[in-house]
């Protein structure tokens, strides 16, 4: 049987949340054939049995092991690689698709080959955790200062062509952070546009205590590092806001590095700003501004291989 759409959701840990986003796929009423893969990127607690107590609910759901290589990219990539679906989308096992996600992403790729949806944050989150963290995506598709040309979406809520996805190579299981945000720039780069869709909604937990907000800070600066270093010297369709040089490299460097002068600029304003911190709220999200800040200038990212680009044919509709 032709299945129009593959849902593929990486999980690792997830016991605790993957039940809920489970349940709210079971409740989609879209005009089309789907399946939902779960891939489980070597869990310890019973995401596994979590997931396989949906078999009976949700249309031709698999569990797979995607253990061999940690980090959500490689896992997703392995649920596209078993998904037979024209479509795949994704979603997160810690977040809650709305009741008409799957048909609202159906309906967009229908006409176009690469859309994102719009996040929520008010149902699973208090007003603290809220104001821990300024949520992108809430109303148009989200920006970077690297490539200010291309716009990106998280992989919580996108979706493509499984072509398109397997021409460009997936997720780069290299990128253990911001993979999402590198899948978006080279799709756009091989000539296809990413599409916001807003009637596509998926509701977001953040994270709630001041460690977790400290630990992604630091990941997804690690990630924006990683992204400066891989794109530095990419050229898209417009040079000019394509090009990247490192405000943080000295001249003549290979590889950015973080002049002192600027990390004693950012730890001067990190302090001036606990000094406004008056609730907890306020305290989560200097915590996670701090952890994206020493991840910048202090994760240990390597040297990822150079984009290379090339654009992508074969009647892919954009």
């Amino acid at each position: 049987m032709t299945v129009d759409l593959s849902v593929v959701i990486a999980a690792y840990n997830a016991a605790d949340t993957l039940g809920e986003q489970l349940a709210a796929l079971a409740r989609q009423q879209v005009a089309a054939r789907w399946d939902v893969i779960v891939a489980d990127n070597g869990s310890t607690d019973r995401t596994r049995e979590v997931a396989a107590t949906w078999t009976d609910r949700l249309p031709g759901l698999r569990v797979i092991d995607a253990s061999a290589r940690r980090g959500a990219g490689a896992a997703r990539n392995l649920g596209v690689e078993v998904a037979t679906g024209r479509d795949v989308v994704f979603c997160d096992a810690d977040d809650v698709v709305a009741d008409d996600w799957l048909a609202a992403l159906h309906a967009a790729l229908r006409s176009r080959a690469f859309v994102a949806g719009r996040f929520d944050d008010t149902l699973l989150n208090t007003a603290r955790v809220r104001r821990s963290r300024a949520l992108p995506q809430r109303d148009g598709l989200q920006t970077s200062a690297h490539l200010p040309g291309l716009r990106h979406a998280g992989a919580g809520n996108l979706g493509l062509r499984r072509e398109l996805f397997q021409a460009v190579g997936g997720f780069d299981p290299d990128a253990r952070y911001l993979e999402d945000t590198d899948l978006c720039w080279r799709v756009q780069l091989a000539g296809v546009p990413l599409i916001w869709t807003p009637q596509a909604l998926v509701h977001v937990r953040l994270r709630g205590t001041l460690r977790s907000a400290l630990g992604q800070g630091y990941h997804y600066g690690s990630g924006e590092r990683w992204l400066a270093r891989r794109y530095r010297e990419q050229s898209g369709p417009t040079p000019a806001a394509c090009t990247l040089p490192d405000p943080m490299a000295t001249s003549g460097d290979s590889v950015p590095s973080v002049r002192p002068h600027r990390l004693l600029h950012r730890a001067a304003a990190t302090t001036r700003a606990l000094a406004g911190v008056r609730t907890l709220g306020d305290l989560g999200a200097w915590c996670w501004d701090l952890g994206w800040g020493i991840g910048y200038a202090c994760a240990p990212v390597g040297e990822p291989e150079p984009v290379r680009i090339d654009p992508v044919g074969g009647g892919v509709a954009v």
